[in-house]
């Protein structure tokens, strides 16, 4: 039996839809979420499509490809570079440096994975 959404949670969803976001249970709310409070509590999360995060963006790819990045072996790291450039991780300020260090590989590493993907490599 699943629990009845919060009387904030249904008065918003219609706005919330329109904007691209998404209401989230407390216990889902991530870094980068929008707590909203309800007489002072914590009751809902908004989760905005638009605002990208570097951080849910790498949670993604860790998780779509079953591993920390620093953990992947070389051919799954330029897969995890290819699906983070797919979903415009790289338009992000200083993302190259911090993919490279969450990958445990050198800024120049990701730029070569980066070319060898758009040389069809």
């Amino acid at each position: 039996m699943s629990a009845r959404p919060h009387p904030l949670a249904l008065t918003l969803k219609p706005l919330i839809d329109a904007i691209g976001g998404a209401v989230i249970p407390l216990d889902e709310i991530e870094q980068g979420d929008i707590t909203l409070d309800w007489e002072g509590e914590p009751a809902v999360g908004v989760r905005l499509a638009d605002m990208v995060s570097l951080d849910r963006l790498v949670a993604t790819v860790e998780h779509q490809l079953g591993a920390p990045l620093a953990e992947l072996d070389r051919a799954t790291k330029q897969r995890a570079v290819l699906l983070l450039d797919e979903r415009g991780a790289f338009r992000l300020r200083k993302s190259i440096e911090d993919i490279g260090e969450a990958m445990g590989v050198s800024r120049i590493t990701i730029y070569n994975y980066l070319s060898a993907l758009k040389n069809g490599g």
